[in-house]
C-alpha cells in the first residue's frame, strides 16, 4: 500500500479539541453497503443501525493518567515523565523503609538532560518522586516542556522507579498526581473533564496511553439498548501504546515499523464469538483497538472463529488484507497517512473511504479523538 494514497486535507478547525456535550450527541456517518449511499444521523440512533442479535465487542483498556509533571529534587527545573509501560512491582529500601515502587518504561523531557539517579519530586496533591534509573538514548533537553504532549513514537525510552516517600500505593500516587495523555493535535492542556471523558464507561483493565476512541460515544444507556435488541457484548483489552501516533514515513506500509501492542481475548470472548457464529449473527467491533485484538486472535483452522489469547499484537492492516472475523466497524476518523486510516480503507474500500471523509469534511464533522464517528460495513 502506497502512503500517498492515504491522504486527504482537513481544515484546522475540524479537529475536535473538545468531547461533544454528551457522549451520544456525537455525529455518525453511515456508510451504506450501495457505493456513494451515505447517511447522517447521531450516536444515538446507533442501536437502531446494527443488526439484532449482534455481537458488540468492546475494548475495555483503561487510560493511565500518563503525563507527570514535576522538579529535579536537586535543582528544581522543571521535568515532564510520560510512563509508557510498566515492567515490574518492586520495593525501595529509603531512610530505613521498604516502600512499595514500581518501574516503568518511560519518555522524559526537561530544560536539560536527564541522568541516572536523578530524583524528581511530582507536582500534585500526594507525595510521589520519580528516579531515574537507566536509560536508552536520546532523552532530556529534545524539547520545551509548556505545551508538550506525548511523543510520537518511542524514541528514548528509559527506566524510572516510581514511589511514594509517604508510603502510598504507586498506582494510586499516579492517579492522583498524573494527568490525562491528551492525543498531540488536541493543543490545550488537560482538565478536568478530561478524566471521564476521555475514558470510556467500560474500561476497567489500566494499561493505555491513549483512548480507545470510537468507544469514548457510547454509555450505559446505550448499551441497555443493544440488549434490547438482543445484543450481546463482549470484551477485549488492547492498550493503546504511544505507537497509534507514530507517522508512517516509508513510501510503502510494508516497510512500516508496526508498534506493538498488548492485548488479551479471553476465553469468555472466544466462547461469544463462537456461539454468535453458530447463530448466524454479526460481530461488531466498537473501534480499530477491537480489530486489531480480534484479529490478531482469529483462528487459524475456522473462518469466523477466535481462539482465547493474549501477548503482543504488531499487526498491520492495510488494503489486500483478508478480515476473519469482524463484520461491522464504529470508528472516528483518523489522521491522514496512518495505519488507522489504512486499517478501514482495507476494511470498506479504500475508494469509498476517501470518498467519505470528502463528505464528513465537507458537512462539517469533527475529526480525530473527541470527534464524531462512522459506521462501516466489512466490503465483501
Amino acid at each position: 500500500m502506497r502512503r500517498d494514497l492515504l491522504t486527504y486535507e482537513l481544515p484546522p478547525e475540524l479537529i475536535a479539541a473538545h468531547p461533544s456535550p454528551d457522549r451520544e450527541s456525537a455525529r455518525l456517518l453511515v456508510v451504506d453497503d450501495e457505493p456513494g449511499r451515505l447517511e447522517h444521523e447521531s450516536i444515538r440512533d446507533l442501536p437502531d443501525r446494527l443488526p439484532e442479535g449482534a455481537l458488540v465487542v468492546v475494548n475495555d483498556t483503561r487510560v493511565l493518567p500518563a503525563r507527570l509533571l514535576g522538579r529535579k529534587a536537586t535543582s528544581g527545573g522543571k521535568v515532564e515523565i510520560f510512563l509508557v509501560r510498566k515492567v515490574a512491582e518492586t520495593h525501595l529500601d529509603r531512610s530505613g523503609e521498604r516502600l512499595p515502587a514500581e518501574r516503568w518504561r518511560a519518555l522524559g523531557r526537561s530544560s536539560k538532560p536527564l541522568r541516572e539517579g536523578t530524583e524528581i519530586t511530582i507536582d500534585g496533591p500526594v507525595s510521589l518522586v520519580a528516579r531515574i534509573e537507566g536509560r536508552d538514548g536520546g532523552f532530556g533537553g529534545e524539547a520545551p516542556l509548556a505545551g508538550a504532549k506525548p511523543p510520537s513514537a518511542e524514541r528514548g525510552l528509559f527506566d524510572v522507579v516510581l514511589f511514594s516517600p509517604e508510603g502510598r500505593s504507586v498506582p494510586d500516587a499516579v492517579d492522583a498526581a498524573g494527568h490525562v495523555p491528551l492525543p498531540p493535535y488536541i493543543r490545550r492542556d488537560d482538565d478536568a473533564a478530561d478524566r471521564a471523558r476521555y475514558q470510556t464507561v467500560y474500561a476497567r483493565e489500566p494499561g493505555a496511553v491513549a483512548a480507545p476512541t470510537a468507544g469514548l460515544h457510547l454509555t450505559e444507556p446505550l448499551i441497555e439498548r443493544f440488549y434490547a435488541r438482543g445484543m450481546e457484548l463482549a470484551r477485549v483489552t488492547l492498550h493503546v501504546g504511544l505507537g497509534t501516533f507514530q507517522p508512517v514515513t516509508v513510501s510503502d506500509l510494508d516497510d512500516h515499523p508496526m508498534h506493538a501492542e498488548a492485548y488479551r481475548v479471553p476465553p469468555e470472548t472466544a466462547e461469544a464469538v463462537a456461539r454468535a457464529r453458530r447463530e448466524g449473527r454479526e460481530i461488531v467491533a466498537i473501534g480499530t483497538t477491537s480489530v486489531r485484538a480480534l484479529e490478531s486472535a482469529a483462528d487459524p483452522e475456522r473462518e469466523g472463529y477466535v481462539v482465547a489469547r493474549e501477548g503482543e499484537t504488531r499487526l498491520l492492516i492495510q488494503p489486500g488484507y483478508r478480515f476473519r472475523v469482524v463484520d461491522r466497524l464504529l470508528t472516528n476518523f483518523h489522521l491522514p497517512e496512518s495505519t488507522l486510516l489504512a486499517l478501514v480503507s482495507a476494511f470498506a474500500g479504500l475508494p469509498r473511504i476517501l470518498e467519505s471523509y470528502r463528505v464528513a469534511i465537507e458537512e462539517k464533522y469533527r475529526f480525530y479523538s473527541y470527534g464524531d464517528a462512522m459506521l462501516l460495513r466489512r466490503s465483501r
